[in-house]
């Protein structure tokens, strides 16, 4: 099951542009050899096309104008020095390639490899030449490149993507923003990312998540000279093992009040189930008690299902109250409709002042009411809620997840953590988060229920609203990743994500030492 690769996290990512200048830095001001970086570059990428793709023995290279073009050209000979079959297909004309691509093109002709310019190529010819090949590198569009791919090029990405062949991308996919992940129009969904430099946010959140395959940084001379160029990052990459230390060791003679008790708020007449998963993941998260607080036609059903909760049936506001003021934090929102008892309900957890989840319609309801920032509170949208909750497109919250992540926070205070492919997580403090991992599993519905559960376990034990939010996304996405080893993408539920929990918070109970066996 194709997954992105993680490797040591947390992890930072930069922008196109912060990446260019340091690839400029190491130019101009440590005195590397610019083509010599291309071929650094070319050789870097072709290690990895042998270890992704070690049985091919045919390689075609789609090559660009720039130097990711240049790129190409050079894999491609790297590729004929070790005995493969390496052909181009020069998209950009290569008599109007210029500088260190120029340089590249010419060392490919001089050592053999044959290079056919799109121009003169049918779509026949040019779609025999992909389907003869084991394996394509995609060199056409490099971070210089925004806004739609144009044709001939976004013909040839249809072409590509239509073939299903496997593809190398060369420091990005052509078509992909690198530092926002959002694609305008065609883009190539590679098998295997070579990023090199820096790793840039793009390639880690939105389009880029689908587009990219597995991602592999080369930093090249940047590692050997220690610098970036005093370029700041746009953001950092979490997973679990990277904040799983955030839950402090659990004394042998731990109780249930020291972990929190979760109150929440969920479960209109049609969506009971919502609130159950909820609490549910809750519990399975350490909280230390958990209390639901739904229609009353719905506590049956809880306490068939998860007993250890405590079901109270609420018809009215009044009988909420009390709830509220036993609780240390609150989750609302899952399955909460958009009724008069949905209403009632979420102005009493908002005029409470508990910390708080704010999800679904919880979400929904708010994006009526003027915004009153409130530190002590996360919100878990996905892009259509954010869209909602600050009035625009829900294409201008793709276009770029990080800004949209942190104009919900500014907005609402708190935290934001923005749902959806590449999870980000705006904290108000440092860089924001964008959280690794997820399967296309997860496209069911309940999973965001589970979610705002895990944060509301966690929020008593690791500090807060930031670290709960990152943490949970972490557990959350970690969680759904070994649930699909068992289950698959396509059976995957979020009960199954629940259920998997377990193992994702064992990994803390042995880190902490707090197995012991008796003699």
């Amino acid at each position: 099951m194709p997954t992105q690769t993680v490797h040591s996290l947390p992890e930072r990512l930069y922008s196109a542009d912060s990446v260019r200048v340091m690839d400029r830095y190491l130019i101009d001001q440590q005195g590397v050899d610019g083509f010599e970086l291309m071929q650094s570059a070319a050789r870097a990428a072709f290690r990895q096309l042998r270890k992704g793709f070690p049985e091919a023995g045919r390689v075609l290279a789609l090559c660009g104008a720039g130097n990711n073009g240049g790129d190409g050209y050079l894999v491609a000979v790297n590729a004929l020095r070790h005995g493969l079959e390496a052909r181009c297909v020069a998209v950009a004309p290569v008599e109007k390639l210029s500088g260190d691509a120029q340089k590249a093109a010419s060392q490919a002709r001089a050592e053999g490899v044959d290079i056919l310019e799109l121009s003169g190529l049918t779509a026949a010819e040019l779609q025999a030449m992909l389907s003869a090949a084991d394996v394509v590198v995609d060199a056409m569009l490099g971070t210089g490149v925004t806004g739609a791919a144009r044709e001939p090029v976004a013909g040839v990405i249809r072409q590509l993507n239509e073939t299903g062949k496997p593809v190398l991308a060369i420091d990005l996919p052509s078509g992909l923003d690198a530092t926002t992940g959002w694609a305008e129009g065609e883009v190539v969904r590679a098998s295997l990312t070579v990023s090199f430099i820096g790793a840039k946010a793009g390639l880690y959140t939105g389009k880029g998540v689908g587009a990219c395959g597995r991602v592999v940084v080369e930093p090249l001379a940047m590692a050997e000279q220690g610098e970036d160029g005093q370029q700041s990052p746009l953001a950092e990459r979490y997973d679990w093992p990277a904040c799983r230390r955030w839950l402090a060791p659990r004394a042998l003679d731990a109780h249930k009040g020291a972990f929190g008790h979760v109150l929440v708020v969920a479960g209109d007449h049609g969506f009971g189930g919502a609130g159950i998963m909820a609490a549910e993941a809750a519990a399975r998260s350490g909280a230390g008690l958990v209390t639901l607080a739904t229609r009353p036609e719905h506590v049956p059903a809880s306490l068939s299902r998860c007993p250890w909760v405590m079901a109270r049936g609420v018809s009215n506001g009044g009988e909420l109250v009390p709830l509220l003021t036993q609780a240390d934090v609150v989750v609302c929102g899952p399955g909460l409709g958009k009724s008069a008892w949905g209403q009632q309900l979420l102005q009493l957890v908002l005029a409470s002042d508990k910390p708080r989840i704010l999800d679904a319609d919880a979400l929904n309801l708010l994006a009526d009411q003027t915004p009153e920032p409130f530190a002590r509170q996360v919100l878990t949208p996905h892009p259509g809620e954010a869209a909602r909750l600050l009035h625009c497109r829900v294409s201008d919250i793709e276009e770029d997840r990080l800004a949209a992540a942190q104009a919900l926070q500014r907005t609402y205070g708190g935290v934001a953590l923005l749902k959806g492919a590449g999870t980000v997580v705006a904290t108000g403090a440092g860089l924001p988060a964008i959280i690794a991992g997820g399967n296309p599993g997860m496209a069911t519905g309940g999973m965001g229920d589970v979610l705002s559960g895990i944060i509301g376990g966690l929020y008593g034990q690791t500090g807060g609203a930031g670290k709960s939010a990152i943490a949970g996304a972490c557990a959350h996405l970690q969680a759904a990743d070994n649930a699909a080893r068992i289950q698959g993408y396509i059976s995957l539920l979020p009960g199954d994500v629940i259920d998997a929990l377990a193992g994702v918070f064992r990994q803390v109970q042995c880190m902490t030492g707090n197995d012991r066996e008796d003699e």
